[in-house]
Parts: structure tokens; C-alpha cells; sequence
């Protein structure tokens, strides 16, 4: 029997998430007690049950209950089912937003979403989060996107246990990434931004890229992260995780930052492994 807990911040689209895995054959139940992840277990592995996969989405709405999810986590390592854990965040200013449109209130006050009640929320989640298998970034996610990112977990491909790399570029002027493992500040290589000729291009061009690549500095950053990374990513691999989650920073996400995200996604692909690539705050 295969087991899938969804879990993560209100406004993340734990809905959607969970739509696309009953569309995959999981019979999902929202709303879990972790207490009772156990005993539906139990009930599900009866001869009589002919459930396979289950999907449980636990999250903030269960209140004291919730704080047995790490127990719950506990007493599925120690089984010998297959089960992953997936964590779903978005930035403070798009979750206020998605609340609004939708005019809902927030399960933790019973009121309108507001900024303090989003940081109490984060700070109770943040334990699973970092025991999530997967940790996906629905900020900038439209619903087809998210639910193209849970097909590609658990659909055949997505099942031979491949490390996933996630890369993002960003500007600190909008904030540091979330979900973000590792995050390296590009702003020690010179900005093409003041360069006439560059100002307003992105890291995506050709000009921009040779400007940023041609530096020392450049390239002993490049060396110094991929021999960490060839140390470090068979590690995680070891512990069980599935995903590492890499963002790369400049002032405003436009130009350096995207150059070493694009140059990692194609150091990581020439090795084989599976990449997702995103520009955050690079100009469309």
C-alpha cells in the first residue's frame, strides 16, 4: 500500500493537490485526524478492503490534533508501506491575495487572513516542513501547473525515487524564496544592470551571459557549488529525500541570478538528473 500525507500552509492549494491524486487512483480523505491515519491503515490492508493507494490531507484546520503528525510520520517509517510526505507554501502576499478573491477566513482565527496570522501559521508548520519528502512553491503556480508537478512525482516516471533539483532565480528586492534549501547571493559578480547595452536584457541573453561567465569569480563560485553539490546530493539521496531545493539571488532577479540558474540546470542535466528550472522575477 502506497501512502501520501499533503500538508502545508491554508490558500497553498492543498485542494488542487489533492483533486490531481484522486484523479491518479488515491482514495483521499481531507481533513485527517493524524491519530486516525493509522487505524484507516489498518482498515485498508483488511482482505476485505481493495484500497492500494490513500491520500490524507492534514494540515492547521485539525487544531491540537494536528500535533500528532509527527507521530503519525513515525509510525509510517517504522512500517514497511511506501509513503511520501508533500508540503505545499506560497509567499505571505499571495496567500493574503487567494483569500481575499475568495473572501474566506482563515482556519487558525476564524477571521480575515492577515500578515501575523500567516507567521503563526508558518511557525507551526515549520517542523514538517522540514520532514516533507517534497516541497513545492505554488506562488507562482497557475492550477495546471501544480497539477502537473504532482503528476510528475507520481505518475510511473516519477515513482523511480529520482532526486529532483529544483532551481529558482530571484531578486531580494521581492523577497528571499521560502521553500528554498540553499540559497547563493550572486551580487559579489559585477551587475550587467549598469551597462547601457544590458540594462534591459535578462540573464536568458546571450550578452548577458558571456558578461557573467567571463569573470574569475564566476568560475571559481561555479566549481566551488558543483564539487559541494557532487558531495552532498548523493547524501540526501541516502536519507531518503527526494528533492533539493537550490535558489540563486541578485538585487533584482533579472540578470546574474539567471545566468547561474540556467548554468546549473545544465550542469545538473549533463549528469543526468532530473531538473526543474524557474526565473521568478526575471521580465517576461
Amino acid at each position: 500500500m502506497e501512502v501520501v500525507i499533503i500538508t502545508g500552509l491554508s490558500g497553498a492549494g492543498k485542494s488542487q493537490a489533492v483533486n490531481c491524486l484522486e484523479d491518479l487512483g488515491y482514495y483521499c480523505i481531507d481533513n485527517m485526524p493524524p491519530a486516525l491515519i493509522k487505524n484507516f491503515i489498518s482498515l485498508a490492508l483488511t482482505e476485505k478492503s481493495d484500497i492500494e493507494k490513500a491520500a490524507f490531507v492534514v494540515d492547521i484546520r485539525g487544531g491540537e490534533f494536528f500535533d500528532e503528525l509527527n507521530g503519525a510520520i513515525e509510525d509510517l517509517q517504522k512500517s514497511s508501506l511506501k509513503y511520501k510526505v508533500i508540503f505545499l507554501g506560497a509567499s505571505d502576499e499571495v496567500l493574503i491575495r487567494r483569500f481575499n478573491e475568495t473572501r474566506r477566513v482563515h482556519p487558525m482565527t476564524g477571521r480575515a487572513i492577515t500578515q501575523e496570522t500567516i507567521e503563526r501559521e508558518r511557525k507551526a508548520l515549520e517542523g514538517i516542513r522540514y520532514r516533507a519528502d517534497y516541497v513545492i512553491d505554488t506562488s507562482n503556480m497557475k492550477a495546471t501547473d501544480l497539477k502537473n508537478e504532482i503528476h510528475d512525482i507520481f505518475t510511473s516516471s516519477g515513482e523511480q525515487d529520482t532526486f529532483v533539483i529544483n532551481i529558482l532565480s530571484f531578486g531580494y528586492k521581492k523577497g528571499i524564496p521560502l521553500t528554498a534549501d540553499m540559497v547563493f547571493d550572486m551580487r559579489f559578480i559585477p551587475n550587467p544592470y549598469y551597462f547601457r547595452s544590458m540594462k534591459k536584457l535578462t540573464g536568458k541573453s546571450k550578452k548577458v551571459r558571456e558578461f557573467v561567465m567571463k569573470h574569475k569569480q564566476t568560475q571559481d563560485f561555479i566549481k566551488s557549488l558543483k564539487d559541494m553539490a557532487d558531495m552532498i546530493i548523493p547524501l540526501f539521496e541516502e536519507q531518503g529525500k527526494y528533492h533539493l531545493n537550490i535558489a540563486f539571488g541578485c538585487t533584482g532577479g533579472q540578470h546574474r541570478s539567471v545566468v547561474m540558474a540556467n548554468e546549473f540546470a545544465r550542469i545538473f542535466k549533463e549528469q543526468g538528473r532530473r531538473v526543474t528550472l524557474e526565473h521568478r522575477d526575471a521580465k517576461k
